[in-house]
């Protein structure tokens, strides 16, 4: 799918991604590293107790905080969610016509 210029798009995802299901599985993503971070800050865990209670390395929690989202899946994102407490909720709806 090309891109042009001029184009508005609802999300950034929607503009840098190829496909629309690459950018709906991105803003999925996204919206999970930040709550994960969220978390972690209003918790006060430095890098390593968060690594600890994610059950990932330090470094996994360092690429978190830092959003580099091409460096998780869902699944992992999703397990660490869970690691922490959080409880994740999927809403699905009728994409509106582009």
């Amino acid at each position: 799918m090309s891109k042009q210029t001029g184009q508005r798009f609802a999300s950034v995802w929607d503009a840098i991604e190829d496909t629309p299901e690459a950018a709906e599985n991105m803003k999925l993503r996204a919206a999970l590293m930040l709550a994960l971070k969220a978390h972690i800050e209003r918790a006060g865990l430095n890098q390593t107790q968060a690594a600890q209670l994610l059950n990932v390395t330090q470094p996994r929690v360092s690429d978190l905080v830092r959003g580099k989202v091409a460096l998780f899946g869902l699944d992992a994102l999703v397990n660490m969610a869970t690691a922490a407490g959080l409880h994740v909720e999927l809403t699905v709806s009728e994409a509106t016509p582009a």
